[in-house]
């Protein structure tokens, strides 16, 4: 921009190049400036050269852009990457809730201290009504619906190994090490609850490890330090 002075003092901008911004779509996202969830509208714009604010010459393009419709912060497409906070919680909760199904069935469910930590750890990710009778019914249905649930090969089926990593693998990017750390933990407590682990509850654990990118001395620490503690 060029200004100049005009008569008043006023300094007046002679030459320069501006944007005018086109919308092409819009919906919801994370804004990190306004640190919640928000409406964006992704625009695209034209450059051009303008003197005393009348546009001359293209000056090529601009964006896309995600503009924010509160904050009106501009932010590469990237950010639509993250996860809304809602999106966000039932990722959390879905997470959860499959990896305490993992180790039931892998470690079966006549326990009913096995039961009951697995319904409170289903609880506290947000599933308010879940209770023993629903969990012991999906682990049931799971076993006998053969064309989901794979029994061989690995202890915990390959059908039940893919949602594992189905449920898990979106979610770890957005996790810090003590957040995937935690999910993992929860699993172990679960199958902890009537006594040591048994190899098939070790290679879901493990499974659920490799899912949440936790390196393998991670998750064997993770599961030694939780097999010590005492319940």
């Amino acid at each position: 921009m060029l200004p100049a002075q005009g008569s008043s003092g006023r300094k007046v901008r002679i030459c320069g190049v501006r944007t005018s911004w086109n919308t092409v779509g819009d919906g919801e996202f994370f804004c990190p400036d306004c640190g919640g969830d928000r409406n964006y509208r992704r625009r695209t714009g034209r450059r051009r050269f303008t003197v005393l604010g009348v546009p001359l010459l293209a000056r090529g393009t601009a964006g896309p852009v995600v503009e924010c419709a509160a904050c009106h912060a501009h932010f590469g497409t990237d950010v639509l990457d993250h996860p809304t906070t809602v999106r966000f919680s039932a990722m959390l909760r879905d997470a959860v809730h499959t990896v305490a199904l993992a180790v039931l069935v892998a470690g079966g469910t006549a326990s009913s201290t096995v039961r009951e930590t697995a319904v409170h750890a289903v609880r506290a990710a947000g599933f308010d009504d879940c209770t023993e009778e629903k969990l012991t019914d999906l682990v049931e249905a799971l076993a006998a619906d053969t064309g989901r649930f794979i029994i061989d090969p690995g202890p915990c089926g390959a059908a039940l190994a893919i949602e594992l990593h189905e449920a898990l693998e979106p979610l770890a990017p957005h996790l810090a090490q003590p957040g995937r750390e935690s999910i993992l933990v929860q699993g172990a407590r679960i199958a902890l609850a009537d006594g040591p682990y048994i190899p098939a509850e070790r290679e879901v654990l493990a499974t659920v490890g490799r899912a949440l990118r936790l390196c393998v001395a991670d998750t064997e620490r993770l599961l030694l330090a939780a097999a010590r503690t005492p319940s």
